[in-house]
């Protein structure tokens, strides 16, 4: 038998889940609003910059590094059998060979095998540092896991002792077990690199913000003061959403009719549109028109300064739009 609808209950998580999701738009609108801002613009350019850094650090992987030293001591051999040279002369004429001795492919074509590696790559990874006026190396291995970097440098370095570099005066020896520390990623240091980064980012954002932002004004400014106008005038980019509202309330202010000029034929049809969209007066007319002149957006320009020092007296520049 046929049962009727039955009613379908929602979890009350799932009702939530709308509305946490309108509350992640609406914050992320207002951040993208906020990025319209310069500084904010500037600031989150600078949060990238020092993420990527950070990120790009930590995607490099891990990388440990294990050392051990090699220490040079006399050779036991005849005591009736006399030395060709002495131990100290032996070990300085002898030990900086080590250097090129434990990154040769003789000494690193066992390991590396080992390892699952080339012999290139694990010379790379390979570094030696000798301890001055003591007989002492240490030499040092990096890899991807620890296990991986004391192997081989307990091979590499059994390789080096094994080719028995200062025979028959002295002979090498290994010390103790490597020691084997984490060296990347270095976060202290990714950090650091992060913040400077960021910061100058950040920086350089805003200078070339502040310069695209001035540019163009002080080239109309310059053109306005050239063609006589001493006041303050509005500069106003074409793209504002509130363009006829800001120039309506200009004209206003000025009791005078509003009269849009186009600096250049390109801009006439521009220009007419303006002025469509402006009231026919404004409060009690005065003298004379207010002048809004539309100039191209980048440039010298020349042509504006010609146009306003054309205009009769009675006329008063009070905005200037950028297209």
């Amino acid at each position: 038998m046929l049962s009727g609808p039955r009613d379908v209950r929602v979890p009350a998580g799932l009702k939530s889940v709308p509305a946490a999701l309108g509350r992640v738009l609406a914050a992320l609108g207002r951040v993208l609003a906020a990025l319209k801002r310069p500084l904010a613009l500037s600031v989150g350019i600078a949060l990238l910059v020092a993420a990527v850094v950070v990120v790009a650090v930590e995607v490099a992987g891990k990388q440990y590094e294990s050392r051990v030293g090699v220490l040079a001591v006399p050779a036991t051999g005849d005591p009736e059998q006399p030395l060709e040279a002495s131990f100290g002369e032996v070990v300085a004429l002898s030990l900086p060979a080590l250097v090129e001795v434990s990154r040769s492919p003789s000494v690193l074509r066992g390991p590396a095998t080992d390892l699952g590696t080339t012999p290139d790559d694990l010379a790379r990874r390979v570094s030696v540092e000798l301890v001055p006026a003591s007989g002492l190396a240490r030499l040092s291995v990096r890899a991807e896991t620890p296990d991986r970097s004391a192997q081989a440098a307990l091979r590499i370095a059994q390789a080096v002792v094994d080719a028995d570099l200062l025979a028959p005066v002295a002979r090498l020896r290994l010390l103790d077990r490597p020691e084997t520390t984490r060296v990347a990623p270095d976060r202290p240091l990714a950090y650091g690199l992060a913040l400077i980064a960021g910061v100058l980012a950040g920086l350089v954002a805003h200078a070339v913000g502040h310069l695209r932002r001035t540019r163009p004004r002080d080239l109309v400014r310059a053109a306005l003061t050239a063609g006589g106008v001493r006041r303050p005038v509005a500069v106003l980019p074409d793209d504002d959403p509130d363009l006829a509202q800001r120039l309506a309330l200009l004209c206003e202010a000025a009791a005078r009719p509003a009269r849009v000029v186009a600096v250049v034929p390109a801009l006439a049809d521009r220009a007419e549109e303006l002025a469509a969209e402006l009231p026919d007066k404004t409060g009690e007319p005065a003298d004379g028109d207010s002048v809004i002149a539309v100039v191209p957006g980048g440039g010298p320009q020349e042509e504006l300064a010609t146009v306003v020092g054309a205009l009769p007296a009675t006329a008063t520049v009070v905005a200037v739009v950028t297209c």
